[in-house]
Order: C-alpha cells, then structure tokens, then sequence
C-alpha cells in the first residue's frame, strides 16, 4: 500500500499536477485533452478551442440541453420572409473591453465568418448581413435556408468586437475579446488558459470566480488530476479509466450520448486509394466491433452513416460496411493490388486514437495492406491533414447544430477542401447536389428524401469509413455542481460551483 501512494506521488510530482496549491472554491480547474489551436473562432473548428472559446464568447442564438433554440445575444427575432429573418438585440451586453455590443459588430462578425476558409461554410447560405439600427440586424439568405437559427448557434459565429478585432490583428486569437460569462486573462501555450469571471454579464456574473483550462493529453493523467485533486472537472476519460472514478467516493462519473464520430478517412486525391475499390476493401478489412470493445471498452455504438440517430436526416438503412476478409481481398485484387500495398496512417497523439491506429495496422496486414503509423502533434495534424499530406487519417466530427447540413456538407462537399471539414477531399456532383437542395429546402420532409440519398451514395464511396457514435464523459469532484453536459461537447462552465 505504502509502495503504490509513493509511485502515485512521484508520478504526481513528475507530471507537474502538484505544482500549484490545490484550488479554493473560487476557481475550478478543467483538464482536456489538447490545448486549443487559437481563441479566434473563425481560424479554427475544432473541438479544444472551441471549449474555451465557448466560454468567452455569446452567439445570437444558443441550444439549451435539448438542442432547442433559446434567446441569446439576441433577444427576439422574426421571420420577414423566407429568406430574411430580423434579431432584435439585448441592449445591456458588454464587450470584455467596456465596448456595447451593437448591430455593426453583429455584421463585422458574419461577414468575417463568411470569409473565413476554415467556418464560412457555417453560414454559407447567408447572402448579406443588414444593420437597420443600432440594435437591430437582418440576416438575408440567397435561398430558403432550414438550418439558419442551428447554424448561427454555432461555437463559429460568436459574436466579435469589431475594435478589438481590428486593433490587435494578427494578435487576437491569443488575446480573445468576447460578450461571455468568462473573459481572457493569460495562456501558457501547450500548459493552460486561465479566465476570470466577466463582473458584466448579461445574465449576472458566474458564481465561479475563475476558471483553468489545464492541457493533459494523457487521460490517465486527467483521471491522476482528480484523485489528487489538483483537477476539479476532466473531459473525455479514457475507457480504462471509468471504473477508477466510477468506484472513488469523492468522484462522480457522467456519461451521455453525444452528437459526435469517429472515423477513418480516406485521401481520395492520392493513388491507391483514389480507387473506390480500394477504400472498399479497407472498409471490409476493418473490424469495427473490435475497436469499440478495445480502444473504446464498448462505449460507443457501431455506425452506418457520417451521422448519428440524433441528428435531424439520419438514414437508418444507409449502408453498413461488414469484417468480410475474402471480399476485401477480392477487392484489392479487382483494384490490381493482390500482392499487397503499402499506406500510412496518420493520428495525432491521442490514447484511444493511437489504440485505433494499431488495431487497424493488425487487421489490414492480414490482407496484404502494410500500415506505417505516424503521430503528429494536435496542432501540426490539423494543417497538415487540412492541406492534404495525409494518406489515411483517425479524425472524429461533431454534427454541433443537430442537423445533417452541418453533419454533411462540411465533411463532403467539394466546396470544402481541408480545414473547412472535407479532409478526404472527396468529390461528388450527386452528393454536392443533393447537399445543396437539403440545405436550401424548408420542407422537413424534402430535406429527408435528400439526405437519405446523399448518405447512400457516400457510404457507397465511403470517402470515410465511419466507425462509431460516441458518447461523451466527463469525471469531476463530488464537490462541483451545476455543471451540466452538451450534447455537441460544448460544455458550459457558467453555472457551476463548488459547495
């Protein structure tokens, strides 16, 4: 017993949790798993930015639990036709720097959006942003345009200062300047982010005074975090490390279905696997059930679509890619490849992304398909997987509005290449067809018969080889209330305390 405290302990002191004094009740200190690329959210979409900036920052609209649309900056708005919706804004918002909100920074902010290679797909549909008066703003569209109120939720179109935005330039992603409970108050690139408690909040200050956004990488090392209580909430425990948290009388272990997969993608730029057959054949010689008991410990359900059953457009009957060795084989050979081929494998360095890697390297060398694995920082993996270098990729999507247009169109739409979402650089006139129809159609019912036929021919092409829908977890003090989960991941601190 004495053995394994020390070993703990000099774990501990190895991995720097006990660096600083245990927090008191005013802050709480939050472990994820990657540190966030920038703080500018139209510079990036993934998902450990948009955590913290989800702290920062308000959007017109929000989703509450149940991804229902509520007031956010905006506090009403109307319908004026098909294609032009009003918002009336809040008159008592605050910009971090003392700056009011008003309706030109509303159309400062989307018409950023819409230039932005890595969001503007978000708001594609959005023709002009219209300042009426100081408080008032109209969002026209070039078509009816279902998704509009899901689309502006989105941790992308947060609100800018448009001041701020222009006087620190290049310098704004490190220097964030938001209307959110939380405001920015220093980063320790690759360590931390620390936020304090915005004293002007609209909604009335956080009863949480601080906030820490602690980067460990290692889930284990999160769990350690909590039971040396150095981390009061971590994100995305390992599957291994549940049953420590689950069976610790100071801990309590959240679990909950989430909007999020994981998938394979396939670069279909680059020989061999431009070659439909080829992606098929992987897809046959991927045993996915496998990965789900090993690298997830069962805590995900197998997939048939880029989509899962909570999102708006679900097909149920797309199709499903079985472990059938004999037709991969076939395949390949078909392809001209039946004395095997050499691919690389990209993942960055993720736990559960790595365990991926190495189950799929076993599977595929038994027919034939030699597997070298690289792993690349978060950062480093995200431009380079953006600008194509990659083979064959381990990456997950989160269908963050509820909604297949933003669970599809980014990820397959020829529109958007790299860091938009289409990492496969996958290419369709059908797909882009149907996608577009979708996503200019306010009839639920069309919407359905598009997306159902979109998600047929993808999983025939499969550009992606989806392999499962996530849930989400996190583990935390017994001591922390009211932090309550997000359905896309987007987890808000505002409300929580410790008691």
């Amino acid at each position: 017993m004495k053995k394994s405290v020390l070993l703990l302990s000099a774990l501990v002191a190895f991995l720097g949790l006990n660096t600083e004094a245990k927090a008191d009740k005013d802050t709480i200190i939050i472990a994820q798993g990657a540190d966030a690329k920038i703080l500018d959210p139209h510079r990036t979409n993934d998902q450990p930015s948009s955590r913290v900036a989800g702290q920062i920052y308000d959007s017109l609209v929000k989703q509450d639990s149940n991804m229902k649309i509520v007031p956010g900056l905006a506090e009403s708005w109307t319908q004026v036709d098909d294609r032009t919706t009003e918002f009336k804004l809040r008159k008592d918002v605050k910009f971090h720097n003392g700056n009011p909100l008003t309706a030109k920074d509303v159309k400062f902010t989307l018409d950023r959006m819409k230039a932005s290679p890595e969001v503007a797909h978000i708001i594609g549909a959005v023709s002009e942003i219209v300042v009426v008066d100081e408080n008032t703003v109209r969002i026209k569209t070039e078509k009816p345009f279902g998704p509009l109120l899901s689309h502006l939720s989105h941790t992308a179109a947060s609100i800018l200062n448009q001041e701020a935005v222009e006087e620190l330039g290049d310098k704004y992603g490190q220097n964030p300047v938001g209307t959110g409970p939380y405001q920015f108050v220093n980063w320790r690139a690759g360590d931390r982010i620390t936020l304090k408690a915005n004293p002007d909040y609209y909604m009335g200050e956080a009863p949480t005074k601080n906030v820490i956004f602690r980067n460990i990488v290692e889930g284990t090392n999160r769990t350690i975090g909590l039971e040396t209580e150095e981390v009061d909430v971590a994100y995305d425990l390992e599957p291994m490390d549940k049953m420590m948290v689950k069976d610790n009388d100071r801990l309590d272990f959240q679990e909950e279905p989430s909007l999020s997969m994981a998938y394979i993608g396939f670069n279909t730029k680059k020989a061999p696997l431009n070659d439909v057959k080829v992606r098929q054949a992987i897809s046959h010689a991927i045993k996915i059930d496998d990965i789900i008991e090993v690298a997830y410990q069962g805590s995900g359900q197998k997939a048939n679509s880029p989509i899962g059953p909570k999102v708006f457009g679900y097909n149920k009957d797309a199709k499903t890619y079985e472990y059938d060795q004999e037709k991969a084989k076939d395949l390949l050979k078909a392809a001209g490849h039946d004395k095997g081929l050499k691919i690389k494998l990209w993942t960055n360095d993720n736990p559960v992304r790595r365990d991926i890697a190495v189950i799929v390297q076993d599977q595929l060398k038994q027919v034939g398909v030699d597997v070298t694995i690289e792993t690349l920082e978060w950062g480093a993996y995200l431009d380079a997987t953006a600008r194509g270098e990659h083979d064959m990729l381990i990456f997950g999507w989160v269908s963050v509005t509820g909604d297949a247009d933003y669970g599809l169109d980014p990820l397959f739409n020829t529109a958007n290449h790299g860091g938009a979402g289409n990492r496969s650089f996958f290419s369709d006139k059908r797909v882009d067809e149907l996608l577009g129809l979708a996503k200019h159609s306010t009839d639920a019912a069309k919407r359905l018969e598009y997306y159902n036929e979109a998600q047929e021919l993808i999983q025939n092409q499969v550009p992606i080889l989806t392999l499962l829908y996530q849930t989400q977890n996190i583990g935390k003090q017994k001591n922390v209330k009211g932090f309550n989960m997000n359905p896309a991941g987007h987890h808000k601190v505002y409300g929580a305390y410790k008691d």
